[in-house]
């Protein structure tokens, strides 16, 4: 698991770990990749630590070879290490904002995969799960590198999925919509509650909305599906306008169950 120190990784961590799979827990910041790992091996499940930037090749290198060494084999890689909030206008970019963002998000999905690869084509299996977002279909103001790095990782799913096909390893990837990862309190509920009036369901996710899709297309469940991106986004892709401008908008529906 990469990113998994907090938000979505750590969620995605936990339910694999509470289902019995043996969890690398990695993440740039170590001490909460720490915490991380420390909840669940006291919840009984089996985690240890390989914190470091997974944008560097020898420090991927390393910590998928130390899975294997430690657990015997490596069978699932979740791709969820990423850059979110680096907003910047077009016309106020640079490269070394465009290089960081890239190098992020997409840099360490491919090298996170490939690693991942070479070492799943002896087992004659395995799964490699990455994280998109809407963005890399619809768009983002002020967030083109981090858009264009989805696009890419969605990209790079259909890829890796025929040529890995072949060797038994399925590749797919989650897409989720307006999930709150930030730290209990630092978003209102007023916020949130303003958030969710563009999702159908009517309200921003969380973390553990996305970890059971995870946790299917990592599955034997899943075992026929490959190459394809799953939105878990409450059904913000699919409308044409928000609920704000439609022409029929919320206020037009009638006043039954939970709009009475």
């Amino acid at each position: 698991m990469t990113g998994a120190a907090g938000g979505i990784g750590s969620a995605v961590a936990q339910r694999l770990a509470e289902l019995g799979c043996r969890v690398t827990v990695n993440d740039l910041d170590e001490s909460k990749a720490a915490a991380v790992t420390e909840h669940i091996n006291r919840q009984g499940g089996r985690a240890r630590l390989a914190a470091g930037d997974v944008s560097d090749a020898a420090t991927v290198a390393q910590i998928m070879d130390g899975t294997v060494e430690a657990f015997g084999s490596l069978d699932i890689v979740v791709n969820t290490a990423g850059l979110i909030g680096q907003v910047r206008h077009f016309l106020d970019a640079d490269e070394e904002w465009w290089d960081r963002v890239l190098r992020v998000n997409l840099r360490s999905v491919f090298l996170c995969s490939h690693a991942a690869a070479h070492h799943m084509v002896g087992q004659g299996s395995g799964v490699i799960i990455s994280t998109s977002s809407g963005g890399a279909t619809r768009a983002h103001r002020g967030e083109v590198a981090y858009d264009a790095s989805k696009g890419g990782i969605e990209a790079m799913t259909r890829a890796m999925a025929l040529d890995l096909g072949p060797y038994g390893i399925r590749v797919n990837a989650v897409s989720p919509g307006s999930i709150n990862v930030a730290p209990q309190g630092a978003v209102s509920e007023e916020q949130l509650a303003a958030r969710g009036l563009t999702v159908p369901l009517g309200r921003v996710g969380i973390p553990e909305d996305l970890a059971d899709t995870y946790v299917f297309l990592a599955s034997d469940q899943a075992r026929y599906i490959t190459g394809v991106v799953v939105p878990v986004d409450g059904g913000m892709l699919v409308q044409q306008r928000s609920p704000q401008v439609d022409i029929f908008g919320l206020d037009q529906y009638p006043r039954l169950g939970r709009l009475a």
